[in-house]
């Protein structure tokens, strides 16, 4: 191990014992990291200079004078989160603890074209910056097939999308650096960050709504594949997620309506919902007979209609697996993706943190994912 990644590595357990805590004199940091006392003292020192930790007041009584007690530094900078979608884009503002300060919106349309998409996702991360301290990172979320430098490689979802390099483009608009990823994996990345598979080191997420996607979870981390394109089962036709939101437009009415008719038990309704589980858990089953994981949590549009959905997707994966993980619906909301693109941003700072300040990873730069 070379010694800059050593110092990053020391770093960054210094920052998770400070993180969320009391502040903690010298002697607690070296004792919960396993550092010497001199080495804790160097690493306390730089990340001061770095402007990631303060020393904190000291406790007014007691004898002698008291030793010097350090905290992290949440307000340090900013990273921005953005969901480009079909109908909203959604970005957030947050601090080096991943606290959402700001939330702005802006409604879209799936008809719109790529210029009307952009001007949107200016509006909203315009706002969203208002007044806002120094941003150190930002992290954005798309449909389709991303690469590796933020270039989206195909979308079939949104107009005039297919070859865009979202990365230089919103990087343009912000004065830090830039990382893209498919909203279907960041949505994963933050179910295990602050959703209900928070404690799970390997799982499958499904996105269920008008369109069905995936994000994998191996070891604790975010699965991408050699090519970016891992979890991408739903372009094999015989998985059936292509069609299976067809089996909902059978009945009458939007997905919530059919939803709710089949939650009032009404026959044309549960059956619509049968069809399209089933075509949901035959992709759901490949995966998770190859990945064996702990959790399956449904995202989504459609996880808000948790209690026509949870069960008859667990019986269909009880007939294909061999052993069935826990099923779970996510309680993100609509949220979900623009959170995990808030914590692809977070890493990247975190991965920078003893660069310079103010510029974590090369202010003005842009990059896709690693």
């Amino acid at each position: 191990m070379d010694l800059l990644r050593l110092r990053q590595l020391n770093a960054l357990a210094v920052i998770g014992v400070l993180r969320g805590e009391q502040p903690l004199t010298l002697t607690d940091v070296a004792g919960r990291t396993g550092l010497s006392r001199a080495s804790a003292e160097d690493v306390v020192r730089e990340l001061m200079g770095k402007g990631w930790v303060a020393e904190a007041a000291p406790v007014a009584g007691g004898v002698g004078r008291p030793a010097r007690r350090y905290r992290f530094r949440a307000d340090a900078g900013r990273v921005v989160g953005v969901d480009i979608g079909g109908h909203k884009v959604l970005a957030m503002l947050a601090d080096l603890d991943g606290s959402v300060e700001r939330r702005v919106r802006v409604s879209v349309t799936p008809e719109m074209g790529r210029t009307e998409r952009l001007a949107a996702v200016a509006e909203a991360i315009t706002a969203c910056l208002q007044g806002a301290p120094e941003v150190w990172a930002a992290g954005v979320a798309t449909t389709g097939l991303v690469d590796g430098a933020g270039r989206v490689m195909f979308s079939d979802a949104l107009p005039e999308w297919t070859g865009l390099d979202l990365a230089a483009h919103v990087g343009g608009l912000l004065p830090c650096p830039v990382r893209v990823e498919n909203d279907s994996k960041l949505a994963a990345l933050a179910e295990c960050w602050t959703g209900v598979a928070r404690h799970a080191r390997d799982m499958v997420f499904l996105l269920a709504g008008l369109r069905t996607g995936t994000g994998l979870i191996i070891d604790g981390k975010l699965h991408k594949g050699f090519g970016n394109a891992a979890g991408s089962i739903g372009s094999l036709p015989a998985v059936g997620w292509i069609r299976a939101q067809e089996h909902l437009r059978s009945v009458e009415g939007e997905a919530r309506d059919v939803f709710a008719a089949a939650r009032r038990g009404e026959r044309d309704a549960v059956a619509a919902v049968r069809r399209y589980v089933k075509d949901l858990a035959l992709g759901a089953s490949a995966l998770v007979l190859t990945l064996d994981p702990e959790v399956v949590v449904v995202g989504g549009g459609f996880s808000r209609s948790a209690d026509v959905l949870v069960e008859p997707l667990r019986r269909e994966l009880d007939r294909w697996c061999l052993r069935t993980p826990e099923v779970r619906m996510s309680t993100l909301g609509d949220e979900g993706v623009a959170l995990g693109a808030v914590r692809l941003a977070l890493d990247h700072v975190e991965e920078h943190v003893l660069d310079v300040r103010g510029s974590p990873a090369g202010a003005g730069r842009s990059a896709g994912s690693p």
